[in-house]
């Protein structure tokens, strides 16, 4: 074997090594990339006009691990709602009350804590059906979507008080459409 063949060989091997470097690498920072975010997509219009049908979300699993939900964020949340494949339900919708808070809907409008909510993120006229008044009780979360003509959210035994173990995470980005990235608010 001449010293050509070794240097060629030598090169051959050191090429591997580092396309192994490269891949483990990627699947190191997928893994940890995963654990800090999970994109979701959008399906159906209760949270419209804020989210649309296929929206892509990307979603901030740790948000919560280190803060407390605020009235406002916009969650996403395990929910004992089935899918066709039998797997349970995520649901995107806005939190309007937690732990210790008194909701009150009636007449359409929404109160908390004894104060007419300001809702600049519903559709001009929304209409909030239901006769609510209750307290959010330790570890639970009050949810509505932003189209409450189609909404299933808290006001619903079927989704009722959403548990905060449940929640996924705060959306913190629409990513698509393109033409509509944005921040969450």
């Amino acid at each position: 074997m001449g010293k050509k063949d070794v240097n060629q060989t030598k090169s051959v091997k050191n090429s591997i090594i580092e396309w192994i470097k490269v891949f483990g690498l990627a699947i190191l920072l997928a893994f940890v990339i995963t654990l800090f975010i999970k994109p979701t997509l959008v399906r159906g219009d209760s949270m419209l006009p804020t989210l649309h049908e296929d929206d892509y979300l990307i979603i901030n699993k740790i948000g919560y691990k280190i803060s407390e939900p605020k009235n406002g964020d916009v969650i996403v949340f395990k929910s004992d709602l089935e899918q066709n494949d039998g797997t349970n339900k995520d649901l995107v919708k806005r939190i309007i009350g937690v732990e210790g808070d008194k909701i009150v809907i009636k007449d359409g409008q929404v109160y908390v804590n004894d104060k007419l909510l300001d809702e600049t993120y519903l559709s001009e006229g929304m209409y909030t059906q239901g006769d609510i008044d209750l307290v959010v009780p330790q570890g639970k979360l009050f949810v509505l979507g932003d189209n409450r003509e189609v909404s299933l959210d808290s006001r619903y035994e079927q989704v009722g008080l959403v548990d905060v173990n449940d929640v996924e995470g705060k959306v913190f980005v629409r990513l698509y459409p393109f033409n509509h990235i944005s921040l969450i608010k």
